[in-house]
């Protein structure tokens, strides 16, 4: 792209996360309003609250059903059932244990979500917010973030972590294949909400749309019917607003295949939200006082790169007549 410069390649390996899940059956728990933890939610807390209360069973009884298959346990437990009917909790139980494990193919134990979030949050509490109390507690008081990101909404691009953002420093919108649309109070209000916040009130100083590879938002904007035609109800009118991108590609890139196409259009598109920011009037206020620039980029997680580029407009003053 003609208006692309690599500035910076980074390669990233994914962190890999560890899941425990409770010994005992999931149960939530009402709100706590205990004083001894007020600020901590009571879905997220250290303690086990999650946890009822385990069925007694009979330690030879629970020996012969762990060594039990499959079949032979269901089949014990209906014979259970129809002689002793106080068994039906205990027997319920064990139904519930033996479904668990054959949800998972490999043996593994199923994945809990709530019980990920739970250890989510556990570790961001312990490994960084106790750890940087001078940082939250400014962050308590106010933001000021220097950067304001238009990002994918794609689990896989998460601006954060790619540039390694910490809290406080970046006020970031996600969508769908990190559009930005032209000035429109009716249609995209959200949009215009979150970037006036951003100039007028947060003052930040860049405005940066960061595209990336295998979008599936950029692919549905280059497969969209000729004729027009829609079988979404929002989703091809939101990358619509990139048509001018695909336009381009097409024109640019007719020889290339569609996925050469795609990977054109994903950087053609940034340059396509980043010239919308001018339709706002404080976004084209900030570029003339030189109190904001806008820049495009575009993360490769397929080869772990980054690229990233500014935009010259070519900006003049208003004239009297």
């Amino acid at each position: 792209m003609s208006t692309a410069s690599i500035n910076s390649c980074l390669t990233i390996s994914p962190a890999q996360a560890s899941l425990k899940k409770p010994t005992r059956p999931v149960a939530f728990a009402r709100v706590s309003n205990s004083s001894s933890s007020p600020s901590v939610p009571s879905l997220i807390r250290n303690e086990p609250v999650f946890a009822a209360p385990t069925p007694i069973i009979n330690p030879i009884l629970r020996e012969e059903m762990a060594n039990e298959s499959y079949e032979q346990a269901i089949a014990a437990l209906e014979k259970l059932l129809s002689e002793k009917g106080e068994l039906g909790p205990i027997a319920a139980a064990r139904v519930d244990q033996i479904t668990a494990e054959l949800q998972s193919s490999d043996g593994s134990k199923p994945f809990d979500p709530v019980e990920h979030m739970k250890a989510g949050f556990i570790h961001f509490k312990t490994e960084k917010y106790e750890k940087n109390p001078a940082l939250y507690g400014e962050l308590s008081k106010g933001q000021s973030p220097k950067y304001m990101v238009f990002a994918c909404s794609d689990s896989r691009v998460c601006p954060s972590h790619i540039l390694n953002f910490q809290p406080g420093e970046a006020f970031v919108v996600r969508n769908i294949a990190n559009m930005v649309p032209a000035y429109d109070k009716t249609r995209y209000s959200g949009v215009g909400a979150a970037i006036e916040y951003a100039v007028l009130h947060l003052k930040v100083e860049n405005i940066v749309v960061i595209g990336h590879s295998a979008c599936g938002g950029i692919k549905g904007l280059m497969s969209l019917p000729a004729d027009g035609s829609e079988s979404t109800a929002f989703i091809e009118d939101w990358v619509k607003i990139g048509l001018p991108a695909k336009a381009k590609v097409q024109g640019e890139h007719v020889d290339k295949c569609f996925a050469d196409q795609c990977t054109a259009c994903e950087k053609e598109a940034v340059n396509v939200s980043l010239g919308n920011l001018l339709t706002y009037p404080f976004g084209r206020d900030g570029l003339v006082k030189k109190t904001l620039a806008l820049k495009g980029g575009h993360y490769d997680f397929v080869n772990g790169g980054f690229e990233l580029w500014g935009l010259e407009f070519g900006l003049s003053p208003s004239l009297s007549v």
